[in-house]
């Protein structure tokens, strides 16, 4: 048997193909066709204008705040539900996150508890949040439709955490096109990879202008090196954008196939009562990035850990769901709104494999491992 990742890289025949061209071009260096193609590819499937490709997502996010400027004594609202990358990045700026629970029916952002955060301030004079981060978590977009307002009608920009999300929509909007900025993550376990990487996409010009200046370390239009502020190694390399462009090509097809794994495992559960997928809710296309689960102990007689260990067992990655920003060591002294959904989610839930280039015999002996302990 061979290990069954949670998330694995799927790899085809595009992205050979692109990368070799980009190899025989001699751009092996963070500028070229290749990274200017993906960032016009990328920028018109979040419906935007422009973007800017970068070493991370975790650097979109830090240069979005910074073009934001946010910066030391700031305070910035962030998803509680998340990677600890979407925090860190308030971090890298000297400011300080102030974390938002999540509602029950997407496991995003609570619009509800946004708008009492919000409120409280205002009531007390107290300073607003310099921006919000909203997480679209496991490839299901935040509720911006309320969102969207209630942060406007405090003046806070928004930034997308988009990450998870890229094929998503909420209506007819795609993942990505929300806010002053959006950020999407290349990494080797999302639904596309450039083997690492990122994107900070935007409508304005000005923002990926200043970000695409600071992630090439601020050099200034000089034929010498002259630098008048602090810049950022945060380019993506031009093979690396040829990889990506390769994967692109097929979205639509890594969605569908996730989308079927889902259902396989939605047919399983179904007759295992305790126990629920992550929901989704009207009005969202999702794009099935990870397909989660949540247990009710009382209701099944078993824990989502006794489904992690059992999958371990069998040579299988299943891992909990995020552990809540809130709760974390690192940002034990920082301010939360919370109601326990997000704990609730993290103790009794878990992430299934859903990698896209996963064969049914895999999945099926995924099901059977789940299988040893539900049914016994």
């Amino acid at each position: 048997m061979t290990r069954i990742y949670l998330s694995a890289p799927d790899v085809r025949g595009p992205e050979r193909e692109m990368v070799l061209a980009a190899i025989d071009s001699n751009w092996c260096a963070p500028v070229g066709p290749d990274l200017d193609a993906l960032e016009a590819e990328v920028a018109a499937v979040t419906g935007r204008a422009f973007g800017v490709a970068l070493s991370s997502g975790t650097a979109g996010l830090h240069l979005a705040l910074l073009e934001l400027g946010v910066g030391p004594g700031d305070e910035v609202l962030v998803s509680t539900f998340t990677f600890v990358a979407t925090a860190n990045a308030v971090a890298y700026c000297g400011a300080t996150p102030v974390f938002i629970d999540s509602e029950p029916e997407t496991w995003n952002m609570s619009a509800d508890l946004l708008a009492e955060e919000l409120e409280v301030r205002r009531s007390a004079g107290r300073p607003m949040p310099a921006a919000a981060i909203v997480v679209d978590l496991y490839g299901q977009c935040a509720d911006y439709d309320r969102i969207l307002p209630i942060l406007a009608e405090h003046g806070i920009p928004l930034v997308e955490d988009a990450a998870e999300a890229i094929g998503a929509s909420l209506g007819n909007r795609p993942a990505g096109s929300f806010g002053a900025a959006a950020v999407l993550s290349f990494n080797g376990n999302k639904l596309i990879t450039s083997s690492g990487g990122g994107m900070l996409v935007t409508d304005d010009e000005h923002m990926a202008r200043r970000a695409r200046h600071l992630a090439t370390q601020a050099r200034e239009p000089f034929d010498h090196y002259e630098h008048t502020e602090v810049g950022y190694n945060y380019r993506l390399s031009n093979l690396l954008a040829a990889f990506g462009r390769g994967q692109l090509v097929g979205l639509d097809d890594r969605i569908a196939r996730r989308a079927e794994i889902r259902d396989r495992y939605a047919e399983f559960f179904a007759e295992v009562p305790g126990v629920a997928l992550n929901p989704i809710a009207t009005g969202r296309s999702v794009n099935h990035w990870l397909t989660c689960a949540i247990v009710d102990p009382v209701s099944c007689g078993f824990t989502a850990r006794d489904l992690i260990d059992a999958c371990a067992a069998a040579d299988i990655e299943a891992r909990p769901l995020w552990k809540p920003m809130h709760m974390q060591p690192l940002f034990a002294d920082a301010s939360a709104r919370v109601d326990g959904t997000s704990q609730r989610l993290f103790e009794t839930g878990l992430c299934l494999p859903s990698g896209s280039g996963m064969p049914d015999e895999d999945l099926e002996r995924v099901i059977e491992a789940l299988a040893s302990v539900s049914c016994r």
